[in-house]
């Protein structure tokens, strides 16, 4: 059966893609905030899959001690150059429909379709936030548990201590300080604070049963149950990751304009009323650049969840996006 397309709504489709421009920069500077922009959400316009930039390395070895003595000859240092490489995620928005006798019911009589509009922004703008984050955690929980030194698993795999979080500071050495938060999963942080609270520690057990809040070494967390923080060693064992990041250790660009479509559709028993869009954005993390040959343009979270597909462009791990920790 055919189905025809009337009339595009335009002036709705002008308030949905800014109601959602909107929201999701609201959404964006809060949770930069809150994570002290350990994750930024940004927009920048960027054309094709990827984005790369090249920079140059630290040159090893480049002061060293000089003899004085002698006149031998010496053999020049290589100045060499590695790239960072951000992958962009392509996302759609709906398609969304519903009658416009729906709305006739809902609201008397009457159809109004900026409300639907309203509506779907204001979902679309959340649902795109959550992606975003998703995909940065699954991102950074890969690229982080890959190299050994970023890497720390409790000796006994127990629950998330404070003596965890200590041990995976010091894997920063001195530069321990770059650690700006903490992203766990709940049942994580909640474990923290059960431990917490049962060493008894005056001053700090009251301080968690007062405020249901774990002292995290100065450093706030972001609590998330996102599904890439958690894995399973076995089917009824599940595991946590636990990230503790630098500053912008990942950037989620806004790299092509949201588009959102209107339409009546006509030719069935109902009039309907649909809403499509999409979206997308690029995901660059800090000492890391994506392996284009093997992990391919706008892959699937699977893929972004492989630690292989990020290849280390940093040499030296206390320059990269920070730590990775795993915990029951």
């Amino acid at each position: 059966m055919a189905i025809a397309l009337a009339s595009n709504f335009v002036i709705y489709q002008e308030f949905i893609k800014t109601r959602i421009a909107e929201l999701l920069a609201q959404n964006g500077n809060a949770f930069g905030a809150a994570s002290n922009n350990a994750i930024r959400i940004l927009t920048q316009s960027r054309a094709g899959d990827y984005v790369q930039n090249n920079f140059f390395k630290n040159i090893t070895g480049l002061v060293t001690r000089r003899v004085n003595t002698s006149t031998s000859t010496v053999t020049d240092l290589a100045m060499t150059m590695d790239e960072y490489i951000s992958v962009k995620l392509s996302r759609k928005i709906g398609p969304v429909g519903v009658t416009r006798d729906a709305f006739k019911k809902l609201l008397g009589g009457s159809f109004n379709p900026a409300l639907g509009s309203a509506v779907v922004a204001e979902q679309a703008a959340n649902a795109m936030q959550l992606d975003m984050l998703d995909a940065a955690i699954a991102g950074l929980a890969a690229a982080l548990k890959q190299p050994a030194a970023s890497y720390y698993t409790d000796p006994s795999l127990g629950s998330m201590t404070t003596d965890t979080l200590i041990a995976a500071l010091a894997k920063m050495g001195d530069r321990a300080d770059r650690i700006v938060c903490w992203v766990m999963h709940s049942s994580a942080y909640y474990k923290l604070v059960r431990g917490q609270v049962a060493a008894n520690i005056t001053g700090v057990s009251n301080f968690n049963v007062a405020t249901a809040t774990p002292v995290t070494l100065g450093r706030p967390v972001v609590v998330t149950d996102s599904a890439s923080l958690q894995w399973a060693a076995s089917p009824d064992v599940p595991q946590f990751y636990t990230l503790g990041l630098v500053d912008s250790a990942a950037v989620v660009e806004n790299t092509e304009e949201q588009e959102m479509v209107v339409q009546d559709v006509t030719g069935l028993d109902t009039l309907v009323v649909r809403w499509q869009g999409e979206f997308a954005y690029n995901l660059g993390l800090k000492g890391f650049k994506w392996d284009i040959a093997n992990g391919g343009a706008n892959p699937l979270l699977s893929t972004m969840k492989d630690g292989t597909n990020w290849d280390i462009s940093f040499t030296d791990m206390k320059d990269r996006a920070g730590v990775a920790i795993s915990t029951l």
